[in-house]
């Protein structure tokens, strides 16, 4: 009986998976032992392991947007105010009442848009064209 013409029979078990998503790096977390049992709880109500339910919890939620830096805030605070008034003039014309703007003020209004835009994008005393 030659070995090589024997059909080999296929190996058992589970099929390799993607090499991309074995998981190989370890974060550390330290929790207090009342944290660590809510966690065991937790996952036990998903039959779930602690790990895969931080995983899965961490992976899967939708954090809050980073804070707005100080610049950005006094600059939003401006552009609200410029933004109720547009409103408060745009309402009056809807309603159609008559509606008269000086066009210094219509400028003036343009010139700082571009400048809080600018500002807004870390982008100070040049022009923008878009």
């Amino acid at each position: 009986m030659e070995a090589d013409s024997a059909p080999r029979k296929a190996k058992g078990g589970r099929p390799r998976g993607d090499p991309s998503a074995v998981r190989t790096i370890t974060i550390g977390v330290r929790v207090s032992s009342t944290e660590a049992t809510l966690l065991c709880e937790r996952a036990a109500s998903m039959h779930m392991k602690p790990a895969q339910w931080l995983r899965e919890a961490a992976l899967s939620r939708r954090l809050p947007s980073p804070p707005v830096a100080a610049i950005n805030r006094e600059q939003y605070v401006e552009l609200a105010r410029l933004a109720a008034n547009l409103n408060q003039l745009t309402r009056l014309a809807n309603e159609g009442q008559r509606v008269t703007v000086a066009d210094g003020l219509l400028e003036r209004l343009l010139s700082e848009t571009q400048r809080l835009r600018l500002a807004l994008l870390g982008v100070q005393g040049e022009r923008d064209d878009r």
